[in-house]
């Protein structure tokens, strides 16, 4: 009973995990517990119940909620540079697609028509008061516009909700289905027995529609499988199954785990991401249905699987890394852009011709800001702000020109004045995260406003920059430890590098490939080195492993286009030429789009020549440029891949007929 106690815990534990983020790093338990340990002492050769295998519990957890969290195949739609008119149009056309499939699309169209909705009320308003109306008489005009998308948003969350019932609904069908499936292992315990494999087969019958049955209302998993393995753990021991009969269960389901393992080994060279983890969180599931295995082979079946299913986990915690590092590369671009249209805009022009010529400056730049990617969610609203709000600035002053000049000059003394008072209040706190942030962005407020008078200009100034200079004074100080940490991963880093330098590589290349792996993966553990090294100690790191790879003659295209090879060999049927005309559409389209962004970067390299921000910005465009060009490359490799594909198959077909 003490057994059986502990694996209802088990399950119990296995049942109730936590659906965390979809950037969590999937931890994996240990191996299933060898379910005929007891043999050696089982006297009577009596069956011993089935045991729960352990599989990783917050990839189980994570996969039930998969649909919600990460839709497959659905797109990243860029929609800050639309109106509100046209995202009542993409929402209205999104509302064709399948309702599982449009989450985060609904969400982004939702919250930019938010904030184009309140830029226009405050419009609107502002109108109001400039024509000599009062605030307290005002009434927002009928907004047809509004109006029609927040009914359609209504409708959508309406169909979402029906969704959800539906969903709710079918669990407690499976929840009923299983409590009577429940009655019919105590009806079959309490019968008299019959012929042992008729008793053996009834058992087996009602396993399977058990297993059949999808999922359960969470709160009722713990009991519902407690109860399970109880009746499971009475049956074997009232029908006393004979120990041959064990093993050669034992076989069947070693034979199903074999299986099971083939196909997590065949999902490591799966192109997508999502599809291959999806399956796996399948496979785990159909794992964790499967009985034991004979005690000799559990731990070699159990780590087989596992290795497996750790690939496929490593290569979507790498998927997710580099598209960070993409938004995070595509972040510091439009960042240098903001400070580009700052610098252009931080000092009034002196003539009508340098009002022209900053205003073409900033067309350029908002050409180069729609050509880069998307940025992290997070973030995306406030530097779209702070760009937009930087050109908006420049077209209001450009209205304004050199009649308002003086006046200008002393709005902008009072408005440096009330951010020297803010930073001065700031410099006094020690919530230093929130604090900077408010700090930097009242240095972004202090480039974005105009000059003052040459009078009180420098004393204005050194009285900001006094304030902001104690307040980061005091952090600096407060942070020291964090600086001893940094130096700390930098000796970690140096010591890698010199292993790398000294490790000797043979003749096999997966080995090779292997040990490289290994210097990647612990050298992606480490932590921040201090910044002033951060460029120097990265740069050495990939000249290295570049050199070696140059050396070992390996490169990711090589292994890129055989994985793609592989793929398209793999695929067969009927539909082989109809998969074959959509992999080169697609191909094509992506070939287009790059040579298209590649040529608009080319072509405003040269704007960016004079600019104090010239080196960052050439050379983030020019690694862009370098990596679109590799990649063009790619798809055209994958492209002839195709054509000698669609011609091996069009051959084929001529041979039959």
């Amino acid at each position: 009973m003490e057994d059986l106690n502990q694996n209802a815990a088990n399950l119990a534990n296995e049942e109730n995990v936590t659906n965390d983020e979809l950037q969590t790093v999937v931890q994996q338990e240990a191996p299933e517990a060898v379910a005929n340990d007891s043999d050696t002492n089982n006297t009577n050769n009596e069956p011993q119940p089935e045991v729960a295998p352990q599989p990783a519990q917050e990839e189980t957890a994570h996969a039930e909620n998969e649909t919600e969290t990460e839709p497959e195949n659905e797109p990243v739609v860029d929609y800050t540079t639309m109106g509100r008119e046209d995202l009542l149009a993409a929402f209205n056309e999104l509302m064709n697609d399948d309702i599982t499939h449009i989450r985060n699309r609904a969400s982004a169209i939702r919250n930019q028509f938010n904030l184009l909705n309140k830029e226009a009320e405050k419009k609107a308003f502002e109108a109001f008061l400039a024509e000599g109306g009062n605030k307290d008489d005002y009434h927002p005009a009928n907004d047809s516009v509004a109006e029609a998308f927040f009914a359609a948003y209504d409708v959508y969350r309406a169909r979402r909700q029906k969704m959800q019932e539906q969903i709710d609904a079918q669990k407690a069908a499976n929840l009923e289905a299983k409590k009577q499936i429940l009655e019919e292992l105590r009806t079959l315990i309490d019968k008299d027995e019959e012929t042992l494999k008729q008793t053996y087969d009834e058992f087996n019958a009602i396993q399977d529609k058990w297993k059949a049955i999808g999922e359960v209302p969470r709160d009722q998993m713990n009991d519902l499988w407690q109860n399970y393995h109880f009746l499971i753990e009475q049956f074997f021991n009232k029908v006393k199954i004979n120990k041959e009969l064990r093993m050669l269960d034992l076989k069947r389901n070693l034979e199903q785990k074999i299986q099971l393992c083939e196909r997590a080994e065949e999902l490591i060279v799966e192109t997508s991401v999502v599809k291959a983890f999806k399956a796996l969180q399948e496979l785990r599931n159909q794992w964790r249905e499967i009985g034991p295995v004979p005690a000799e082979q559990n731990e070699e079946t159990w780590q087989r699987f596992n290795n497996a299913a750790n690939q496929i986990d490593q290569r979507r915690r790498e998927y997710y890394d580099q598209r960070k590092e993409e938004l995070d590369q595509n972040l510091l671009a439009k960042q240098a852009l903001i400070e580009k249209a700052t610098e252009l805009t931080q000092e009034a022009p002196q003539s009508t011709k340098a009002w022209n010529d900053t205003t073409e400056a900033l067309d350029e730049l908002l050409k180069l800001w729609k050509s880069i990617g998307p940025v992290p969610r997070e973030q995306n609203e406030t530097i779209w702000n702070q760009f937009k709000g930087i050109i908006d600035k420049h077209y209001a002053d450009k209205k304004l020109h050199f009649g308002q000049m003086r006046d200008e000059q002393a709005e902008n003394y009072n408005k440096k004045l009330d951010l020297c008072l803010r930073a001065e209040a700031i410099a006094k706190r020690e919530d230093w995260k929130k604090a900077t942030e408010e700090l930097l962005q009242l240095q972004a407020e202090w480039k974005a406003i105009g000059p003052t008078s040459r009078k009180v200009s420098d004393k204005i100034w050194h009285r900001f920059r006094s304030a902001c200079d104690e307040f980061f004074a005091k952090k600096g100080e407060f942070f020291k430890d964090i600086r001893t940490s940094e130096n700390d991963n930098l000796t970690k880093k140096t010591a890698i590098l010199d292993e790398i330098k000294a490790h000797q590589f043979g003749d096999d290349k997966e080995e090779n490939l292997n040990a490289i792996k290994d210097f990647q993966r612990r050298w992606a553990e480490i932590g921040h080195v201090p910044v002033k090294e951060k460029d120097r100690i990265q740069k050495e790191y990939r000249t290295l492993l570049n050199g070696i790879f140059e050396q070992l003659k390996i490169s990711a295209r090589e292994a890129e286009e055989n994985n793609y090879r592989e793929r398209i060999r793999n695929h067969a049927g009927s539909n082989n030429q109809h998969f074959i005309g959509n992999e080169k559409s697609q191909l094509l389209n992506q070939i287009e789009k790059m040579r298209s962004d590649l040529k608009l970067w080319e072509n405003n390299l040269g704007f960016l020549a004079n600019s104090k921000q010239a080196d960052l910005l050439k050379e983030e465009f020019e690694r862009k440029m370098d990596n679109t060009r590799k990649q063009i490359a790619l798809l055209e490799a994958k492209l002839r891949i195709l054509n000698e594909a669609s011609e091996q198959k069009e051959q084929e077909s001529e041979t039959k007929e």
